[in-house]
């Protein structure tokens, strides 16, 4: 492993449980030296029972041996059984800080494959837990083997020692061969699962609009390359694991015959010939473990390498101090923002303060910062510069758990997920019958829901499969009031609502502001001015004006008929010298 590998969240996980992998070690050094049982068996069936002709000793030996092979029978058993639990330890102390990290990731940036995240967690666990570990404990163990048949005689031991050098340096080719392969077979094997995970989402879309041929060439391109790389990576292991199996074997008949030359000349035994043997195989047995386990490795470090990238990126956040429920006062202190990862700022300069019981209307031509800003203000993205706060605490810092039942927002998709009606409304959370209907019935889709085969215990499809796109938004409205939220943000709340639902909206609004809730909404629908008691307008990422409904709109009508004024023939001689 790469030195850096050992620094991460991983490692320390796995630091945590090293008791228990020391506990490992121990059985696989009790099991290595059983494994000498064999040779010292046939050592002394060969020099000592054959030249005696003594039967119980040969039932003494047999009854030993079997003893021992049961004894490392049951060792094997409990090593794979503490790896089994050690596996499943290990993915419960990390899963949910890799869930929450892909989904921190995905959030800002919305680039991350979070499943691809749990699968490389899964491959980590694997390995750790799985015959590709149990060949690195082994591995240090053929110096044992080697020692004996050193012991037999030195010819046999360089012999041997030999033969694990040449091992070796097979083992160190096939890493040099099959690396950059392996990696970009990697990165490859996420972007095609990407690609086809998208498309398969956006089915409809691609089917009406004939893009389906497009996107699969795209799919089948980056798939082709994928199996070049892979094809190229394993064709070269197969080949050096062939290589290193032929060299193995002829390296067992060779071991052979030295020792069977040797015993003719009278400088070993019998006994010492067909023991070398077996220890000879056992000296090269690890090293081609490791060889065979290669490229599980090489997926395995990239796996770890991308898991540590990611949780690096994503740190864990500290518990803080629980807060009082927010009452609904945000503040924009000379905020500015970007895109996360990036430094181009998309919104600056944005002060406002917002009281409990008003409502913000921001408007804007496309691509003046509208989404952008209200991301800040549901704490989704962090402010690049100035501060978001929300009842004078930092709305990005404030646990999630505890401020987002006090928060609703409708983003201008909505995503809805598999699950019931009420599961949906109640946020996933423990489901207040009274408050999932409250909520239904202040977005004005109680009445569809009763019309639906199963209720408010209807199951939805995986993004709400099965509803209207009116359906979905007041839906989605209904989630964002649930629980009386003290800020509501709506991003376009009407885009998909017919003139009922509009009216409905209307409706909702007035009543969560005589409430209190403190309201921010982007539309452009004249039919929600008159609610607003505040104006922001936005343009080229900047607050070009805010303050009450009345204030703005009278500076802009002003600004509207100085425009209209013609110039004097001085002024405009003036401004041309300028």
């Amino acid at each position: 492993m790469k030195s850096r590998l050992w620094q991460g969240d991983i490692a320390a996980t796995i630091a945590q449980h090293r008791s228990t992998l020391f506990s490992v070690a121990a059985f696989s050094a009790a099991i290595n030296l059983l494994l000498l049982a064999p040779a010292i068996y046939m050592l002394q069936v060969y020099d000592r029972v054959l030249s005696s002709s003594n039967e119980s000793t040969l039932l003494m030996l047999t009854l030993l041996v079997l003893g021992l092979f049961c004894l490392m029978a049951a060792m094997e058993w409990l090593r794979g059984l503490v790896m089994v639990r050690l596996g499943n330890v290990f993915d419960m102390s990390l899963n949910q800080r890799v869930y929450h990290a892909a989904f921190a990731m995905n959030r800002l940036r919305g680039d991350v494959n979070a499943a691809q995240s749990m699968r490389d967690l899964t491959s980590v666990r694997q390995f750790l837990t799985g015959p590709g570990f149990l060949a690195f404990l082994d591995a240090p163990w053929f110096p044992l083997y080697l020692s004996c048949i050193f012991l037999f005689d030195i010819t046999l031991g360089f012999f041997a020692l030999g033969g694990a050098v040449v091992l070796i340096v097979l083992t160190l080719i096939n890493e040099r061969l099959a690396a950059a392969p392996l990696t970009k077979a990697g990165e490859l094997s996420i972007q095609s699962s990407t690609v086809a995970g998208s498309s398969l989402r956006n089915a409809e879309a691609i089917d009406a609009m004939g893009m389906l041929s497009g996107l699969q060439q795209r799919w089948l391109h980056l798939q082709r390359q994928f199996l070049a790389h892979q094809s190229q990576a394993s064709s070269r292991s197969v080949a050096i694991s062939s290589v290193t199996k032929g060299v193995r074997l002829a390296l067992q008949s060779l071991m052979l015959g030295l020792a069977a030359l040797l015993v003719i000349e009278g400088r070993i035994s019998a006994g010492m010939m067909i023991a070398a043997s077996i220890l000879m195989s056992r000296t090269l047995a690890p090293i081609e473990a490791l060889i065979g386990s290669w490229r599980q490795w090489g997926d395995t470090r990239q796996a770890w390498q991308r898991l540590d990238e990611m949780l690096a990126a994503n740190p864990e956040r500290g518990e803080a101090m629980s807060l009082p429920k927010p009452q609904g006062i945000l503040t924009l202190d000379n905020v500015t923002a970007a895109i996360p990862g990036t430094r181009t700022a998309i919104v600056r300069g944005v002060n406002a303060r917002l009281e409990p019981g008003s409502v913000l209307g921001l408007i804007g031509p496309s691509g003046s910062g509208k989404s952008t800003l209200v991301r800040l203000m549901v704490g989704v993205w962090p402010a690049m510069g100035g501060s978001v706060r929300l009842d004078g605490a930092d709305l990005y810092r404030w646990n999630k758990n505890e401020v987002g039942p006090a928060m609703g927002y409708l983003p201008q998709t909505v995503e809805l997920f598999a699950g019931t009606v009420r599961d949906n409304i109640a946020r996933f959370g423990a489901a207040d019958a009274d408050q999932v209907v409250a909520a239904a019935q202040a977005a004005g889709i109680h009445d569809s829901i009763l019309q639906l085969a199963q209720g408010y215990d209807t199951p939805l499809g995986e993004g709400g499969r099965g509803l209207s796109q009116g359906q979905k938004q007041r839906l989605g409205l209904a989630r964002a009031l649930y629980g009386q939220p003290a800020l509501l943000v709506l991003d376009e709340p009407d885009a998909s609502l017919d003139e009922v639902g509009t009216q409905a909206l209307l409706k909702t609004i007035a009543a969560e502001r005589e409430r209190g809730c403190s309201i921010v909404i982007v539309s452009h629908r004249r039919e929600l001015v008159p609610l607003f008691s505040h104006l922001m307008v936005l343009g080229q990422g900047r607050m070009q004006d805010f303050g009450s409904v009345q204030a703005v709109t009278q500076r802009h009508a002003q600004q509207r008929h100085l425009s209209t004024v013609p110039r004097t023939p001085v002024e405009n001689r003036g401004g041309g010298q300028a």
